[in-house]
């Protein structure tokens, strides 16, 4: 089976680093910045950055129509921290102008977790990932707050003053994260990802 190809939203944010771990957990991966290349991809990752400004640059660039409509074709979107808040149907502490995709049935509160000097790390074990816990990075991250009838809950944060958070989501083919997975060599999640755009194809 030839590998999957997975664009990465290259708007702002962590673009390179996905880059590179979608290539390390065998996809072909490619920047997107115009609705062509969105044609060419077998599903998205939204990376983390700053999400009212991705939200801003998707307008500009054209591309919320198209992802729309790839969304809600089946494309399976991966949204790390910034990428989950542009996932959510709904956003708290958000600008009034923010707008997302609405794929994933969610409440997040943006930048839960507090400001810059606030970021952490911590084990978070992910149903449906093998080998342990991994290693997650939270930059002003959110964290999920409500979740609907078909949205399953992956995994929380284990331990530390933000235990019991809800930080890994999916519903459907969409799945988020409030961490930044790319972040910290471990491939796991990515190649997940992979496998989720396979089965879908």
């Amino acid at each position: 089976m030839p590998a999957p190809v997975i664009g990465v939203l290259a708007l702002q944010g962590d673009v390179r680093e996905h880059l590179t771990a979608l290539t390390g957990a065998g996809a072909q991966a490619r920047p997107v910045r115009r609705s062509a290349e969105l044609d060419a991809v077998d599903g998205l990752i939204i990376p983390g950055g700053e999400s009212t400004t991705i939200s801003k640059l998707v307008d500009i660039f054209e591309l919320r129509g198209p992802i729309d409509k790839r969304i809600s074709a089946g494309m399976p979107v991966y949204g790390s921290c910034a990428g989950m808040i542009m996932l959510a149907t709904e956003v708290l502490d958000g600008r009034p102008d923010q707008r997302g995709f609405d794929g994933i049935a969610m409440t997040v509160r943006r930048n839960a977790f507090g400001r810059q000097v606030d970021s952490f790390e911590a084990p978070v074990q992910i149903t449906g990932i093998d080998g342990g816990p991994l290693h997650a990075v939270f930059i002003r991250a959110p964290w999920v707050e409500r979740v609907g009838a078909d949205v399953e809950i992956l995994g929380t944060v284990a331990e530390g003053p933000a235990t019991g958070r809800v930080v890994a989501v999916r519903q459907g083919n969409l799945l988020a994260t409030s961490f930044h997975p790319e972040l910290t060599g471990d491939l796991r999640l990515h190649a997940h990802f992979v496998d989720m755009v396979r089965t879908a194809t």
